[in-house]
């Protein structure tokens, strides 16, 4: 991977993360509220989920511009990854079939961050070569 497709592809992951965790904590809430219900998950016990979902999705957003530990930043995040969609199909199997991919965007997104964890040592913070 080219240094600067390596650091592009960082960035955007830490977009995605940071993007999800600011409209899953305060532009929709509501969503979560709903899927955790098919869940049986209501009450005090959602808002903690919630709010604990999108402070984690905060954190690795910022841990992959912080450039620190990259390797264990994507191991965890393929475990966050892997937990959340096996969660997300016990609760909803139906977002399999959603045709905005809320589960089906995970499969390259493990790809691609699986694909990072690999060259990751053949890079520096900033996306150039080592």
């Amino acid at each position: 991977m080219h240094s600067n497709n390596y650091f592009s592809a960082r960035l955007s992951l830490s977009f995605l993360w940071l993007a999800t965790a600011l409209t899953s904590a305060f532009f929709a809430r509501n969503i979560g509220y709903e899927v955790l219900a098919h869940g049986g998950i209501h009450g005090s016990l959602a808002s903690i989920c919630i709010w604990s979902g999108s402070a984690l999705d905060f954190l690795i957003g910022a841990w992959l511009l912080s450039g620190r530990q990259l390797k264990l930043c994507y191991l965890i995040q393929i475990a966050v990854i892997v937990t959340y969609t096996l969660l997300l199909t016990l609760i909803k199997p139906d977002f399999w079939l959603h045709p905005f991919g809320p589960l089906t965007k995970n499969i390259p997104l493990l790809v691609m961050i699986f694909y990072l964890y690999q060259n990751d040592s053949h890079y520096l913070n900033d996306g150039q070569p080592k």
